[in-house]
């Protein structure tokens, strides 16, 4: 009930910050390990293994998908229910999600070690980059047993009100990774093992955390073993609404399949290195972005769920200001000193010179993108599904993948660069017009209600 009057009652500009916060901090962190992750690579091992990484990046992009989408799903059906007082509703979600997020795991690792060298080769693998990209992805499938429940929990327990517990799930994770990661590559000589070894012990104490957080009562979800029983209805909710989860986070994966592909072609080796160290570095422009929006999506669903529009348009608004501030303002520092950045990778020149041409085109138009992510967020949060599935598909299906396979065509190499910000730019605009609409079609339900 505190939580219900919180979501309900609360200031939205300090519930914002309660909620969105430590699930921005957590994403931030998230996003600089992965960059450390790749500093220590590229400096310990050098800029062959960050291709490798590259080439394994979409491997990892689809576990994250599918886990998300049962965790942002569940997540969203939990506000919604906990809104209109269905709390036994809401255990039952939670415990479908957990039964699915197990099952998942251990299709993932076995498929994947099953499949493993015909998938490294669609996803663009190099004579060169091979080795390195099978040596890491076969520990990483390891941790896919337990990881999702990571991911898909961390949302169940930020729709509870409880973000400041997912945000330390979070750091146990990206802190002992980066530890781990030092220690694995430079004194004990491990290589890209050590990084993959790293990573996964890191996770399993994150899912650790997490287990003993439900196991110990301190959900407010007092799931039970009759919560466990799988019910079609609940499953079939939770995979709908997180559906433009794992359609951006596989379209995410999709995008780089067809980018490592493409610059086997139009570049070589080293522009798929360069790729994977721009890829992280948007990491730490995105990730926070999507933690905003993670805070936004609890107060958006219970409000939405409760009848509360005008707490709904409130939040909406605030979120894209201050999504669009922090996009604004990180990625202006990144133009301003993109030598900097690449040399934190490597001291190859040709490698900085040609990183820091591609980072500031790639980047270009981030500012809006902030847009982008919070309406496709604002829809799956009051569960309307067709608009935040064109949403999430339009910036990296519909509009990235046929600019990127044409585009090159006439301009080579930086065809496929330019690519990334003419979509964004796109996107944003259709975003701009659906939320405009909706939010139209809100404010005559609040003259009529």
């Amino acid at each position: 009930m505190s939580r219900g009057h919180m979501l309900e009652k609360e200031k939205i500009g300090r519930l914002m910050m309660k909620l969105a916060v430590p699930a921005t901090v957590s994403m931030l962190v998230n996003a600089l390990y992965n960059l450390v992750d790749t500093i220590f690579i590229g400096r310990g091992i050098g800029y062959l293994a960050i291709g490798g990484l590259t080439i394994v990046f979409p491997v990892q992009t689809l576990i994250m998908a599918a886990s998300l989408m049962i965790g942002v799903g569940g997540s969203s059906v939990i506000s919604r229910s906990l809104g209109a007082k269905d709390f036994e509703r809401a255990q039952r979600v939670a415990g479908n999600s957990f039964v699915a997020i197990s099952a998942l795991g251990v299709f993932v690792c076995v498929l994947g070690l099953i499949f493993i060298n015909p998938l490294l080769r669609i996803f663009g693998a190099t004579a060169e980059l091979f080795p390195y990209a099978k040596e890491y992805l076969q520990v990483i499938l390891v941790g896919s047993l337990y990881f999702p429940f990571v991911i898909s929990s961390n949302n169940i327990i930020r729709a509870e009100g409880k973000a400041r517990v997912a945000m330390v799930s979070m750091l146990i994770g990206a802190v002992g990774n980066v530890i781990l990661d030092y220690i694995f590559i430079f004194p004990f000589q491990m290589g890209v093992f050590g990084a993959a070894l790293a990573t996964i012990l890191s996770q399993l104490a994150s899912a650790i955390f997490v287990f003993l957080y439900f196991k110990r009562g301190h959900s407010t979800l007092q799931v039970q073993l009759r919560h466990l029983k799988p019910e079609r209805e609940i499953l079939r909710e939770i995979t709908t609404v997180g559906f433009a989860s794992f359609a951006r986070n596989s379209a995410g994966s999709l995008i780089i399949i067809i980018g490592n592909n493409l610059l086997g072609v139009y570049g070589g080796n080293m522009d798929i290195s360069i790729y994977g160290i721009i890829q992280r570095f948007t990491k730490v422009l995105f990730l926070p972005l999507f933690g905003i929006v993670q805070g936004m999506q609890p107060i958006v669903g219970y409000n939405y769920g409760a009848k509360n529009l005008s707490r709904v348009k409130r939040t909406v608004r605030l979120s894209i200001i201050s999504s669009m501030l922090f996009a604004v303002t990180s990625s202006g520092l990144a133009q301003l000193f993109p030598d900097q950045l690449i040399r934190l990778f490597s001291t190859e020149a040709v490698l900085i010179k040609e990183g820091v041409y591609a980072l500031r085109l790639v980047i270009l138009m981030v500012p809006i993108v902030a847009v982008q992510i919070v309406g496709a967020a604002f829809f799956q949060a009051i569960g309307k599904v067709i608009p935040a599935i064109i949403l999430t598909l339009s910036r990296e299906i519909l509009l990235f993948i046929p600019f990127v396979l044409i585009l090159p065509r006439f301009f080579g190499l930086f065809g496929i660069w330019v690519s990334f910000p003419v979509a964004d730019f796109f996107a944003a605009l259709i975003t701009t017009i659906l939320l405009i609409r909706e939010m139209r079609m809100m404010e005559r339900e609040l003259i009529l209600g």
